[in-house]
């Protein structure tokens, strides 16, 4: 072979891993864009992408385990069954895929499958909290059935109706027997075989439900604020600031848009940079499709820099008819007139 022949075949080669590189980064841009949708709320789009990704690489973990969010979000429920059970066939050491699959189960009022599922997941990963918390409300769960039936075979049994009545209230949503007892779990990351993480996700549940809010406040020494010079001020501000959170919650719960939005101040900084009138239409499509949502709220501290501006640090859960999903929370207040407002939300 000749040298102009050689550089021929290798100007050839480069080109084509060059339009190689291309086409994975073209892949990875995909990823990247369904994810950033399906956190934007905008399920079809994030979902068409998913699908032109797998078109090329129909195995990825990643791909089908976002595309299992999507349509679980979407309450495609038999769909996101289908993608979550065949991911623990072939993959069978992830245990996100179990966990999600039990969760859908479960809101069938299988908790027999979704109890062996979680044990799965549990035995993939000893140490993954969000599975042994599942298993341990679907426990609760069926020991809520056993009572009941006791109940009814001997309705005297005083002990029994206690046994019952302290773990329906674990379940108080509104909706007595049709409580979900598991937690979605975006992925954690992990190389290569990793679902995607689909953080910050709201659900749209088809379960009817009347709405409630959850405030479970710690006590007062857990609580206590700090930094401001009297002590009588500073518990008076702190009230007012944890009930202006409690309003904020139980505004949520019942789905009263234009309440929820009143809590947030006109300089209130939106979490990924978007205009407020954008992030206002996410909100209100996230918070009034639903037909039952409950926010449960745990206070641990609340922290004043000055006078005018406190810093909440919460525990939040978030439960509907097939996701239940709980994490810490800041809220950076300001005052406004006789108001706190909410300038800054993170989750963390």
């Amino acid at each position: 072979m000749n040298i102009f022949n050689y550089l021929a075949r290798l100007v050839a080669v480069l080109a084509g891993a060059l339009l190689i590189c291309a086409s994975l980064t073209a892949l990875a841009d995909e990823m990247d864009d369904a994810n950033s949708l399906f956190k934007q709320g905008q399920r079809s789009e994030a979902l068409d992408k998913v699908n032109v990704y797998l078109n090329d690489k129909p195995k990825d973990a990643r791909a089908r385990f976002l595309k299992g969010l999507i349509l679980t979000d979407q309450g495609k429920t038999a769909a996101a069954i289908k993608i979550f059970a065949a991911l623990t066939v072939d993959y069978p050491d992830l245990p996100e895929p179990y966990n999600n699959l039990a969760v859908l189960y479960a809101g069938q009022g299988q908790y027999d499958k979704a109890k062996e599922l979680l044990e799965k997941a549990i035995s993939t990963h000893p140490s993954y909290a969000t599975a042994h918390e599942n298993l341990g409300d679907i426990y609760a769960k069926m020991a809520s059935q056993a009572y009941d039936r006791a109940l009814q075979l001997d309705q005297g049994n005083t002990a029994t109706q206690t046994k019952l009545a302290m773990i329906q209230n674990l379940f108080a949503t509104g909706a007595p027997g049709k409580e979900p007892p598991a937690q979605i779990a975006p992925a954690p990351s992990r190389p290569e075989t990793a679902p995607v993480t689909a953080a910050a996700a709201q659900p749209e549940p088809d379960q009817p439900a009347s709405a409630v809010v959850a405030i479970d406040r710690k006590s007062e020494s857990e609580t206590e604020p700090v930094a401001v010079p009297e002590r009588a001020a500073k518990k008076d501000s702190s009230k007012e600031v944890e009930e202006t959170v409690m309003a904020w919650a139980a505004a949520w719960s019942a789905q009263d848009v234009n309440k929820y939005l009143s809590f947030y101040a006109d300089d209130f900084k939106t979490p990924d940079g978007e205009t407020r009138a954008a992030w206002e239409v996410i909100r209100k499509e996230r918070i009034s499709a639903p037909k039952y949502i409950e926010v449960g709220i745990r206070i641990a501290t609340i922290q004043f820099t000055d006078s005018d501006h406190a810093t909440v640090r919460f525990r939040q859960s978030y439960r509907a008819s097939h996701l239940n999903a709980s994490g810490n929370k800041t809220l950076l207040m300001v005052k406004s007139g006789d108001k706190w407002l909410i300038q800054e939300e993170r989750s963390r």
